[in-house]
């Protein structure tokens, strides 16, 4: 996918939660840390450019629910949550970059759970690549890439990498 390719996806995401939700009024999106942050906030920009209603976006740092905690990083790395508006009763939607296994997704809704009691959660991301290993599904794909489990989906965008793109490349194998 190319820069063009990644914008149209959510600008179609964003008019699939407005179809889904209207009015916006009792609806915030969550972006899980890093690029799902972005996400959300380019998402919300579209909502607002198309039906001039603000939604609220807030940041979720999943590390310390992670359960390959151990595997990823002998010191990892916490960021601030940032989440400015109180998340109870409010239907929310998660962002993230690519959906693969839901392990990550397992962790924001543990996160966000112990924020709040959202109303609903729902799911939106840019790409879904399969191969769940829990029982978690997108409300919202921008684009289902399906990929062998040893390939590694590399989502760029603009906001961190010198390209907008997402490009499929082999994993290199663990010992």
């Amino acid at each position: 996918m190319d820069g063009e390719a990644i914008r149209r996806a959510i600008v179609r995401i964003a008019h699939e939660i407005l179809e889904h939700h209207k009015g916006l009024q009792q609806v915030g999106l969550i972006g899980i840390r890093t690029r799902g942050a972005f996400l959300a906030q380019r998402l919300a920009k579209e909502i607002e450019a198309i039906d001039r209603h603000p939604v609220p976006v807030g940041i979720l740092d999943i590390t310390l629910y992670r359960d390959d905690l151990s595997r990823i990083a002998p010191n990892p790395i916490v960021h601030a949550t940032d989440i400015s508006f109180d998340i109870t009763d409010l239907h929310l939607i998660l962002v993230d970059d690519v959906l693969f296994t839901g392990r990550t997704i397992r962790a924001a809704l543990n996160a966000l759970t112990d924020l709040g009691r959202p109303k609903t959660i729902e799911l939106a991301v840019l790409i879904d690549r399969g191969h769940r290993e829990l029982p978690i599904r997108a409300d919202y794909v921008g684009k289902n890439i399906p990929t062998h489990p040893r390939e590694h989906v590399d989502v760029r965008l603009r906001e961190l990498d010198e390209r907008e793109e997402v490009v499929l490349e082999p994993r290199e194998e663990q010992t």
